[in-house]
């Protein structure tokens, strides 16, 4: 086949095109490969490929949007190929392997992650994972402080940051996530016609919720601090027993740390919310392993954050530990504010997750929406107050039983 021209792949040519970009088949004949799409979205396309012994998948960008057509720059799967590289480095293998890109059919050819599971699907079927605080806690902390100029040359990292420039989704973000749910002015907003007072008064109308909002959208469009996945929510979180491997980097972009972070925090509150507001059939051991592992993850990437810290910064200023600790600080108050407006753009914005729209009773649903709401504005307005995790899991746990 020629790839010299972009054109989409299908079941069929993604098979010759595995053959032709890599020798990880070679022995095999293509009418021995089997193949199917595993899209999981409408902006790529994402097939598996395999034999009896071994399986890739390739990840295909193409120029607009599956669902609406909306022209979206092939760009962004150069990205995602750098940052999953950059990331397999610092994080000793927490995202899947690369065999190959193409950047003229903006193709990644990777490795197949099957064997963990979608941590959003596995958390919705009340599963269990002791070791996920320890694990993501080190990959965020690993991926993040090493690709900022504390540590990375600062020559480099500023030519970096020109290389992951990522208009079009960093464009997606500061709207649906950082702008309408406060000003819905593209309409776009949804949520049960009962709740519209409740949203009116919290959100439209809470002038100091949306001047900290403000400065929130400020700091992620003008902070070019870390090397972000920019999209780190738990169905980007693949895991088993043994371990995660992140995926789907395709927001990447140079941002402040604490939207990663807060990405995180913020998804996991939401079957913890789920849970509360069970009125029957609650499941105490696993709401109480989701307490501990949020407030693990907060406490122990603040410690991992100092480790890395002194064991990485060697510039004389930086290294001052009234610095050192304004620097943390400042990431930990970002991370709970971001936190707070992942929980409010997932409960009112167009972009709804698992934990909410599987819920088919309408009043337990408008119930969750409301503690979820207040959670995420006391997690914005009071961000800079936290400085353990056993304090989150309470206002979390409060707010939630006031209203439930």
């Amino acid at each position: 086949m020629d790839y010299s021209k972009h054109f989409l792949l299908n079941t069929e040519t993604v098979k010759q095109y595995v053959k032709d970009k890599t020798n990880i088949f070679d022995g095999t004949d293509v009418s021995d490969l089997k193949s199917k799409e595993i899209s999981d979205g409408n902006i790529n396309y994402v097939y598996s490929v395999a034999n009896s012994q071994k399986s890739v998948v390739v990840k295909q960008a193409d120029n607009k949007i599956r669902t609406s057509g909306r022209e979206l720059d092939r760009h962004r799967n150069v990205l995602e190929y750098k940052t999953l590289s950059i990331e397999g480095k610092l994080t000793n293998g927490m995202v899947p392997k690369m065999y190959n890109y193409d950047e003229t059919m903006s193709a990644i050819i990777m490795e197949d992650v099957s064997a963990y599971k979608n941590l959003r699907k596995e958390l919705h079927a009340e599963k269990i994972f002791p070791k996920l605080a320890e694990q993501i806690s080190s990959f965020m902390v690993d991926a993040l402080l090493p690709t900022t100029d504390l540590i990375f040359d600062r020559h480099q990292k500023k030519n970096v940051v020109k290389e992951f420039i990522n208009v079009d989704l960093c464009d997606i973000t500061e709207d649906l996530v950082l702008t309408e749910p406060y000003y819905n002015y593209k309409n776009r907003n949804t949520f049960d016609d009962a709740l519209d007072n409740f949203v009116k008064q919290n959100l439209y109308e809470n002038d100091e919720l949306k001047a900290n909002v403000a400065e929130l959208r400020n700091n992620f469009m003008n902070n070019a601090q870390a090397l972000l996945h920019g999209d780190l929510h738990s169905g980007s979180i693949f895991i088993n027993q043994n371990g995660i491997k992140i995926i789907d980097p395709e927001f990447a972009f140079y941002g402040p740390i604490g939207y990663d972070i807060g990405n995180v925090l913020g998804n996991l509150v939401f079957p913890l919310v789920v849970e509360y507001s069970k009125k029957e059939n609650k499941n105490s051991e696993f709401m109480t392993w989701l307490e501990n592992t949020i407030e693990d993850i907060f406490d122990l990437t603040i410690k991992k954050l100092y480790l890395k810290y002194d064991e990485l910064v060697e510039f004389p200023l930086y290294k001052e530990r009234k610095f050192e600790n304004s620097y943390i600080s400042s990431i930990i108050a970002d991370s709970l504010g971001y936190a707070g407006t992942e929980i409010i753009r997932r409960t009112v914005g167009d972009s709804k997750v698992l934990e909410i729209t599987s819920i088919t009773n309408v009043e337990q649903r408008n119930i969750v929406s409301k503690a979820l709401i207040k959670i995420g504005t006391d997690l914005i307005l009071n961000r800079k107050l936290y400085s353990a995790g056993n304090q989150l899991i309470s206002d979390i746990a409060e707010i939630s039983d006031s209203i439930i």
